[in-house]
């Protein structure tokens, strides 16, 4: 993109930076920022804020279409020009007051240093390219840097960098590497304790590990040296902008239009709900849907690693765990969480994720008198999720006989809705699955719906289908009944039992 000056062999194709003959000083621009006499490039100038060189291949190639901000891979007299520029900008810019202004009002001043950085070192660019670069410089100050371009896209649901110069993107259920990196490893860490120290976490040599969030929900996690060997990593769950709902989720096909009434039905009826699924396979998506049909009058409480349910009732306490200070000490588990909520006066409560012995103090919750309580946790199927629970249980240190685990799950548990992510990326939701009780040792269980795949097409697109197993008369008609919801159960019911058309992947 920018030609770099050479003592010897043929001339860059790309514009070239001319000096002028001598430095002249920047004057300070009328907002009140304090810029100082700007740097010239010179041969005593520090190191350059570059990362290690890009293979043969991406340089010296001739001029193609611009590419998107993902697959864009720079040359390196790109960041050798970002670099001069940038420590000019550190020198000429008072930091104390520019941490006083609003974003837009600092986006603003330093784009107007920079491009007086630009003319005075009569740096030759096109107008795309200095735009470009200012709005480089303007994340690497103010926002996330290089992952600025991918979090502000809403078709990406995962970002995962392994290292300075590594990052992959996950688009429509697929992996894909982007051209985005890092000036250095520094630069990221340094990103990442951004992330992490706006919720009051840390993450550094002593705490290599930290679950944070970003303001707009997204999952976080970070893991540095030394236990990350190849320098940080760090993984995103982004969330998309505008919050899927029920009615989208069935457009996708993710579920029939009768299981999503179901759905609506299950929600508004306080049925205790768990919703199981692998990694990745959409379970906080669905209990954000699952929620939106609680009444606005209900008391509801939720408890999180890392925030990130949005419930949009007006009576909602949200709570988060917090991670051990320096000294060891100060740590809130789940746990404590989960038992504070029923001093709080509860209608509901949400875990946001089960993986532990906080699976015991959900139970109890669910069945002294917070119906309607709901969760999520990780398994492959509704008798796997029955497992695990008591599984959780039992590594908690509660020295409870396995039956008694068990008819507390069956006592306390009525439905668990399954999910999945298809081998085409696809997500979908597999089972309705209801918790009927106890024979013998044994927990009985009954599919409503379940999701049957019945090939692929030419281009490697699941297709298949939801069927309604039969059944007329759920556990839950009774509660449907109490809430005034059988007759739309009945009609969800029956309108399921007709055979829909087999359902592609989209």
């Amino acid at each position: 993109m920018f030609g770099k000056r050479s003592n010897n062999g043929p001339e860059p194709r790309g514009p070239v930076e001319t000096l002028p003959p001598a430095p002249a000083p920047v004057e300070a621009p009328s907002r009140g920022i304090e810029v100082g006499r700007a740097p010239l490039p010179s041969a005593g100038l520090a190191a350059p804020i570059v990362s290690p060189p890009l293979a043969p291949e991406s340089r010296g190639q001739p001029a193609m279409p611009a590419p998107s901000a993902t697959d864009a891979r720079r040359s390196e007299s790109y960041y050798e020009t970002k670099g001069t520029i940038f420590s000019a900008l550190i020198e000429a810019i008072d930091l104390a007051q520019l941490a006083r202004l609003d974003a837009e009002s600092a986006r603003e001043e330093i784009r107007d240093i920079v491009n007086e950085i630009i003319a005075i070192k009569n740096i030759v660019m096109s107008i795309s390219e200095q735009e470009e670069l200012l709005e480089d410089i303007c994340n690497d100050v103010l926002g996330y840097g290089p992952l600025e371009p991918l979090l502000a896209r809403d078709d990406i649901a995962d970002i995962m960098v392994n290292g300075a110069s590594t990052v992959y993107i996950e688009v429509a259920g697929k992996i894909q590497r982007t051209g985005i990196r890092f000036r250095d490893n520094q630069q990221l860490l340094n990103i990442c304790q951004r992330i992490v120290s706006q919720i009051g976490r840390r993450v550094d040599e002593a705490s290599p590990i930290c679950d944070a969030r970003l303001p707009d929900g997204s999952r976080v996690n970070v893991i540095v040296p030394p236990l990350a060997l190849d320098g940080p990593s760090l993984t995103i769950r982004k969330f998309r902008k505008d919050k899927l709902t029920l009615d989208q989720l069935v457009r996708f096909g993710t579920i029939t239009p009768a299981g999503a009434e179901l759905i609506k039905i299950i929600g508004r009826c306080r049925v205790n709900t768990l919703v199981s699924g692998g990694t990745g396979s959409g379970k906080t998506t669905l209990l954000n849907t699952l929620t939106a049909f609680i009444d606005d009058d209900e008391r509801v409480i939720t408890c999180e690693d890392a925030a990130e349910l949005q419930l949009q009732q007006p009576h909602v306490v949200r709570l988060e765990t917090r991670p051990p200070n320096l000294e060891g000490e100060g740590q809130v588990t789940m746990r404590d969480l989960v038992r504070n909520c029923l001093r709080m006066r509860p209608e509901r409560i949400i875990v946001g994720e089960v993986r532990g012995p906080e699976a015991f103090d959900l139970l109890q919750a669910m069945n002294t008198g917070h119906d309607g309580s709901m969760g999520t946790l990780h398994a492959n199927n509704p008798r796997e999720a029955l497992s695990r629970i008591e599984s959780m249980i039992t590594m908690g240190g509660f020295s409870l006989p396995s039956k008694t685990i068990r008819e507390m799950v069956c006592a306390s548990v009525d439905l668990i809705v399954q999910t999945a992510r298809l081998r085409d990326g696809s997500r979908r939701i597999t089972h309705l699955t209801e918790v009927m009780g106890m024979e013998g040792d044994v927990i009985i269980t009954q599919d409503l719906f379940v999701y049957e795949i019945l090939g692929e097409d030419a281009a490697g697109k699941l297709i298949g289908r939801h069927r309604s197993t039969g059944i007329g008369r759920p556990k839950f008609w009774d509660r449907a009944r109490y809430y005034g919801e059988e007759k739309r159960l009945a009609a969800a019911l029956d309108a399921a039992e007709v055979a829909d058309e087999p359902l592609k992947t989209q």
